[in-house]
């Protein structure tokens, strides 16, 4: 999955925004304001940064040595950067970014969950 792949994911995602909050080199990816996804673009091969289950997060990062890797400049417990364009199958990445997504939306307010089911 190239950066645009990932960012067309994303972003077809309900509720989804996009935007630069830290610098002009850092796509961030918002759910109902709420961050689960973000990318440095000048990184080569393409990196993302995407929330995961803890327990999810050690068997991914045993499994995918050196692809998937503790959160970079994020918690090292509920982050991970995963390796865009390398030998990670797609709809596993698929999968972390629905992952991500999910997490973030579980833990909307009520009444932010109530907005994002009526988009």
């Amino acid at each position: 999955m190239n950066i645009e792949e990932f960012r067309e994911y994303c972003i077809a995602k309900k509720g989804v925004t996009e935007s630069f909050p830290f610098d002009e080199k850092t796509l961030v990816f918002k759910v109902m304001g709420k961050m689960f996804a973000l990318s440095g673009l000048e990184h080569q091969p393409s990196k993302a940064n995407l929330k995961c289950d803890p327990e999810r997060s050690i068997e991914l990062r045993e499994e995918y040595d050196g692809l998937i890797t503790p959160g970079f400049h994020m918690s090292k417990v509920h982050w991970n950067t995963v390796e865009l364009e390398m030998n990670i199958p797609h709809n596993l990445l698929c999968e972390l970014i629905d992952h991500s997504y999910n997490l973030v939306v579980s833990k909307l307010t009520k009444k932010l969950k109530e907005e994002l089911n009526l988009l």
